[in-house]
């Protein structure tokens, strides 16, 4: 069991790593050309837990505030996203913009395609559905979109 749970563990980290660095340099669209994989995931970040702080998105980005400083300035230029107050008139509230959303729909659909493409005739349904399966529980193990 020991061996299998090895194996499981490297296969899921080469994926993880490699597997998005696969995906994200054979995406087509204007999407992956006109912004960075940091400024994506941002947005996507943005999409999921927004409005929310600078610091909490760099927390959850595993970079330093000034990287993420960096990068909202620059989406904030091209009008994706927005700084406003929030309760405490101290605290700013990073969110997407409608032009934002249209981006992350825009970035999601390049790449369902091209896992699709990918993936059709590839592996069977049922191998997809245990997919979803397994990956379902991870998720809920690592409370992922629970904060």
């Amino acid at each position: 069991m020991k061996e299998l749970m090895r194996e499981a563990v490297q296969l899921f980290e080469e994926v993880m790593f490699q597997g998005a660095e696969h995906v994200i340099e054979a995406m087509d669209g204007d999407v992956w050309h006109d912004y960075s994989r940091e400024q994506l995931q941002l947005l996507k970040l943005l999409e999921q837990f927004g409005p929310i702080q600078a610091g909490q998105l760099a927390q959850k980005q595993g970079v330093h505030k000034s990287a993420v400083s960096n990068r909202l300035k620059k989406l904030v230029d091209k009008e994706l996203v927005v700084s406003r107050r929030g309760h405490d008139q101290r605290e700013r509230l990073i969110e997407l913009t409608e032009a934002g959303h249209r981006i992350v729909e825009e970035a999601d659909a390049a790449v369902y395609r091209y896992v699709e493409s990918l993936l059709d005739g590839n592996i069977e349904e049922t191998e997809i559905e245990q997919f979803v399966r397994t990956f379902r529980k991870i998720k809920q193990l690592l409370r992922i979109g629970e904060e």
